[in-house]
């Protein structure tokens, strides 16, 4: 080292805070710095300061930012560690994103924070059973993006990124897979989404169709009872029973008779208190099971991995018929006067809770 290279150490060992000088030789890496954008996007929570560095920030602009924001003392520091480090000749960089950075931390921590790219994640759940409406509202009411916008990107059948889907699906239905899922903020979009549910299914769920020995059904045919059986089970230890009821009634060409398809095509959803009428049962649709044979279109449903393997490996059974009792079971039946009778002695059940209850006090 020159002469002049130490007056300039011995200078600043004068004139710098000693926790300054310190940080200075610790040796964490940095990035060379030019001028930059504007001042990013700052606010602050519990858990520390959430700070959004966009794409080509600077590595000299980043530490202003973090200075002003309170997350760093010192954007000299951060300025002397990028000289100290030699970052202008280093591959790599500081990386864009939304970060949660604590005013605690060393300052090293924080910069390997960015330096690595340790972004804010998301976490969102899509239970099992969700059809693309329900997705669409909760990610509109969670903020993510408009309901119309995701429905909108289910409507598009990336072949080039699933090409195992089949062809002529209308929508992706049935193919979004149910599970949590954790992306970072800035790569949240409908079409992102749709892509890592699609890659999920994927993974999880198609190896299951795959592996199976000689399957009777085509992988839409597959998704779309199990999307049924998803709808119709409630109780675990039902769902193999019902998904041997409706593989019957396909092999006798019976039609499956199933409310949650009426629901689908419709649009509602029935309850205990407005169960489907007569004529919504009798309004044509192709998704109404109890008018055509066979199977709907197309899913109704998200199923979830049990409901997918109960539909490969059904229960066998002579069982034809289930009626629910709403309490999540089902009374099953082998003749439609058995069925009758049960349905019969749930309406009856239901009326005598009803004429049990309280009457609410008029005002």
């Amino acid at each position: 080292m020159t002469n002049r290279r130490w007056g300039k150490w011995i200078f600043w060992l004068l004139v710098l805070p000693g926790s300054v000088v310190v940080a200075t030789w610790q040796g964490w890496a940095w990035w060379s710095w030019a001028s930059g954008p504007a001042a990013p996007e700052v606010s602050s929570s519990e858990s520390g300061v959430q700070i959004q560095i966009p794409t080509g920030t600077p590595g000299q602009q980043i530490g202003q930012d973090l200075e002003a924001a309170g997350v760093i003392r010192s954007a000299l520091a951060w300025r002397l560690w990028s000289r100290w480090q030699g970052l202008t000749t280093t591959s790599g960089g500081f990386q864009a994103g939304t970060y949660v950075l604590s005013p605690t931390e060393p300052l090293g921590a924080i910069a390997r924070t960015i330096w690595e790219g340790q972004v804010v994640q998301e976490s969102f759940t899509i239970p099992e059973g969700w059809n693309r409406q329900q997705m669409a509202d909760y990610f509109e009411q969670e903020g993510y993006f408009a309901a119309d916008r995701f429905l909108a990107a289910t409507a598009a059948i990336p072949q080039d990124v699933a090409p195992w889907l089949p062809e002529g699906l209308p929508h992706l239905e049935g193919f979004l897979y149910p599970d949590t899922y954790q992306i970072s903020a800035e790569t949240i979009s409908p079409e992102f989404v749709v892509e890592i549910m699609l890659q999920r299914f994927e993974q999880v769920a198609l190896p299951v169709y795959q592996e199976a020995s000689n399957p009777d059904l085509s992988l839409l045919d597959w998704v779309t009872l199990a999307s049924i059986v998803e709808k119709e089970s409630v109780v675990a230890d039902e769902r193999a029973l019902i998904a041997g009821v409706f593989t019957q009634r396909l092999r006798q060409d019976i039609p499956l008779g199933a409310d949650p398809t009426v629901e689908y095509g419709l649009g509602v959803t029935q309850t205990p208190e407005n169960p489907l009428t007569y004529a919504q049962v009798e309004t044509p649709s192709p998704y109404n099971t109890y008018l055509n044979p066979g199977l709907p279109p197309t899913p109704i449903a998200s199923p979830g991995l049990a409901s997918l393997e109960a539909t490969l490996t059904p229960e066998e059974t002579d069982y034809l018929f289930f009626v629910a009792r709403y309490d999540g079971t089902h009374i099953f039946s082998r003749t439609l006067a058995e069925h009758e009778a049960a349905q019969a002695r749930i309406r009856a059940n239901l009326e005598a809770q009803s004429e049990a209850s309280p009457a609410a006090p008029s005002n």
